[in-house]
């Protein structure tokens, strides 16, 4: 599994990374998380505002931040 976290590196980015990882431990996932701070690669995936998540490619999250528990569900989904 493939996650990245888009993002300018703000507050909410890092927490959103956080709480991504701290997901896919709770879960035991083999899932490798980036960090993308490219402003061109993150409208690429059509984000006009950040954070965001994407894994596998499909963007789960936009806009927003999210918790541990939220994050596991979208990724056990």
């Amino acid at each position: 599994m493939e996650i990245k976290i888009l993002g300018s590196g703000c507050a909410k980015c890092k927490k959103l990374e956080q709480a991504a990882r701290n997901a896919v431990e709770e879960l035991g996932l083999d899932a490798e998380i980036t960090k993308v701070e490219d402003i061109m690669e993150i409208m690429n995936y059509g984000i006009a505002m950040t954070p965001a998540m994407v894994v596998d490619g499909k963007v789960m999250l936009k806009g927003r931040t999210a918790s541990v528990e939220e994050i596991k569900k979208l990724l056990a989904g």
